[in-house]
């Protein structure tokens, strides 16, 4: 027992008590005598302790240290009073069967600085960095300014109209004036074409004619070939010569071949090519065609003909109509990325839009009919042609297009009077198929219109590809044949 207890039993006994006595009544050896009181070892574990000085390190005493006083109550009235039946929420008891949470060792505190405040403690360098010596001197990398973003100009938008309504060709009542199509040549010219075949034929002339003209329509090009083909008068065949073209186009090569009719007053293209109905024309397609469009979004505005060819009419069939020369440019500038051949069936000179085609397009073809007016005609206008563009006249094939089976005329020396600057003169003979109108039906065309109409083809080719050899132009005949 200590010194402070046992001066308070002393006290409390009212008499004096030896400190051996005190030890044995804190030690419960039995009741002590005093003033009638008797204290228990309750009565000793009751009395505080004093507080002792503790020792330090270097063997000094601390001076006592008061124990922390107990926090005051918290008044309810700081908060207001409690609602009335309110009682705190019931918590689940913590699982038991986890580890207890290992306390965090004592942290030696870092000399005060000059002000007094205890300082961070600086971090211990990292093993491996002291071992390597000091620590790289990081250099900021310089922010270069971001290089500026292209952007790319949008597309003028171009005015749209109502969608056009499908337009018959022909109306239904005139259905009944169509006859029977019947075949280019008679019964008795294909008996006798074909008793000559059998006996003085040479297959080997017919087949290297037949290489020579396929060669030189299917030879490849870099950039759409555009081919005008035009006329002095109207009736001389231009429409009928365009169709042919696109046929024979559509039938040797393997990429799309394009018909357009730059005629909406006169044209027959539509008629030749075998349509049936027109909706969208040239004017509807120049003002909704843009460059992001798919060739296959293009044919959807198209009509598609016999062979794979696809055909842009110039109008719905009305009376007076004319194709502006912007929209021509426009249509022709469009599409010439999508089509490798385009076959155009241009207005009579010297109309605007076909004086226009005769410069812009890579070859042209004059279709002269088979009289000596219209060689006359056609004449003055190789003249014309050759005081604007001398160099457009090595590139113009001129077809004679014969409109019954006895012309009377010359085909001989009418070729030598209109081969001038280098122009080509090829005929086009009679075929009953051609002359009697409507759709051209290819397997109804005579043997010989066939042939003509693949001669003028891999002509017109030969000069829009424009390959020359020694500076002479290769034609259908000068053409070497393929490799074998």
């Amino acid at each position: 027992m200590s010194d402070a207890q046992y001066e308070v039993l002393r006290e409390r006994g009212g008499e004096a008590m030896t400190p051996g006595d005190a030890s044995d009544a804190g030690a419960g050896a039995g009741p002590v005598s005093g003033s009638g009181a008797a204290f228990t070892e309750a009565d000793v574990r009751d009395i505080p302790t004093a507080p002792t000085a503790e020792p330090r390190p270097d063997g000094a005493l601390l001076p006592p240290v008061a124990p922390a006083p107990a926090p005051a109550p918290v008044s309810s009235s700081s908060y207001g009073p409690a609602p009335t039946g309110y009682a705190p929420p019931a918590y689940p008891p913590a699982p038991s069967g986890y580890p207890p949470v290992p306390s965090a060792p004592p942290r030696t505190p870092a000399p005060a600085g000059p002000s007094g405040a205890a300082p961070y403690p600086a971090p211990a360098p990292h093993p491996r960095a002291a071992a390597s010596g000091p620590a790289p001197v990081h250099t900021p990398t310089p922010v270069h300014a971001p290089a500026p973003v292209r952007v790319r100009a949008a597309a003028p938008m171009r005015r749209s109209g109502p969608t056009p309504v499908s337009v018959p060709l022909m109306p239904p009542e005139l259905d009944a004036l169509r006859s029977k199509p019947r075949h280019g040549e008679s019964v008795t010219q294909r008996a006798g074409r074909a008793v000559r075949r059998a006996i003085a034929s040479s297959p080997a002339a017919e087949t290297t004619a037949v290489t020579r003209a396929g060669y030189a329509i299917q030879q490849p090009v870099t950039t759409g070939r555009q081919i005008a083909v035009t006329s002095i008068r109207g009736g001389a065949g231009k429409s009928t010569v365009s169709a042919l073209l696109a046929l024979t186009y559509a039938h040797y090569r393997a990429d799309p071949v394009l018909a357009v009719e730059a005629d909406p007053a006169l044209g027959t293209l539509p008629h030749r090519l075998g349509a049936t109905e027109v909706r969208w024309s040239g004017t509807d397609l120049a003002q909704i065609v843009d460059p992001s469009m798919l060739i296959t979004d293009l044919t959807g505005y198209l009509i598609p003909f016999p062979g794979g060819g696809w055909l842009l009419p110039g109008s719905q069939g009305a009376i007076g109509t004319r194709l502006d020369l912007d929209t021509y440019r426009v249509v022709m500038t469009s599409l010439r990325r999508y089509f490798a051949t385009t076959v155009v069936d241009c207005e009579t000179l010297p109309a605007e839009v076909a004086r226009t085609a005769l410069v812009t397009t890579q070859a042209r073809i004059l279709v002269c009919p088979a009289t000596p007016e219209g060689v006359a005609a056609t004449r003055s206008v190789l003249d014309w042609v050759g005081g604007l563009h001398p160099r457009m006249l090595p590139t113009t094939v001129v077809v004679l297009s014969h409109a019954a089976p006895d012309t009377g005329l010359d085909v001989r020396r009418a070729a030598e009077h209109l081969a001038v600057g280098g122009a080509a003169v090829l005929p086009l003979p009679y075929d009953r198929h051609l002359a009697a109108g409507g759709a051209i039906r290819t397997e109804l065309l005579g043997e010989r219109t066939l042939q003509a109409a693949a001669g003028i083809a891999a002509e017109a080719m030969n000069r829009a590809v424009s390959r020359t050899e020694n500076g002479r132009s290769r034609t259908g005949r000068d053409a070497p044949p393929p490799a074998r």
